[in-house]
């Protein structure tokens, strides 16, 4: 249990030290929103349905991107600036960073939600349905950005963060289905091997009737 309260520390600690004199504290709290939600769901339903470690430290990765963006604002974080200068680019790109990200962890959650629930066989429609998944995520979010600016006006815009860019509605979304197909490609491997060393263990717990306290014999 001591890994997953550290990964809990360092979220916590993101959260606040991403507090302290951020660029607006609307834009702040419309940005940190999702990772604080996503954190809460995950520890309401730790005990019944636990991911596994890789799963929970990727998405302490997401929340620490949305914890920067939240505290710069994504048009405005000082190192793409400078990246911005270095390669001549027209906008501050940590919003794609954003958007990557948005596309990649959901696709390891969805993916070890199909396997492990037995919804989807391993498989081309695995891989086809867990990319489904991330880009409607990315389509409803791009959603909730346009309401909120409708509702808010100006005081919202450096929540969209287009900077400018006409396409940058579909270029984010196209950048989550990038960042969800490289998991598939990068990852899946590495997660196969973390599902079954937890089902290795549930059936060691099983047949000996071990308790053992940093697995759950329910999921």
């Amino acid at each position: 249990m001591k890994k997953y309260w550290i990964l809990l520390s360092l979220f916590f600690i993101g959260l606040i030290l991403s507090g302290i004199k951020p660029h607006d504290y609307f834009t702040w709290f419309l940005e940190v929103f999702p990772a604080i939600l996503g954190c809460l769901v995950l520890m309401a339903t730790f005990n019944r349905f636990r991911f596994t470690y890789l799963t929970y430290c990727f998405i302490l990765i997401h929340c620490y991107i949305l914890f920067i963006g939240g505290h710069y604002t994504y048009a405005e974080v000082p190192f793409f600036d400078w990246i911005r200068e270095v390669f001549h680019q027209s906008r501050n790109n940590y919003d794609k960073v954003g958007h990557f990200a948005q596309g990649f962890v959901p696709a390891m959650i969805a993916r070890e939600l199909f396997i492990r629930l037995e919804i989807v066989k391993r498989g081309l429609w695995l891989s086809f349905l867990t990319v489904c998944v991330c880009i409607s995520i990315s389509v409803f979010y791009e959603f909730l950005e346009w309401g909120v600016t409708v509702l808010s006006g100006q005081s919202a815009e450096a929540f969209l963060g287009t900077q400018g860019y006409v396409w940058d509605t579909q270029s984010d979304m196209l950048y989550a289905m990038i960042g969800a197909v490289c998991m598939i490609i990068f990852m899946s491997r590495f997660q196969d091997k973390q599902l079954k060393r937890l089902k290795n263990n549930v059936k060691r717990i099983k047949k000996y009737g071990r308790k053992e306290t940093h697995i759950n014999p329910k999921t």
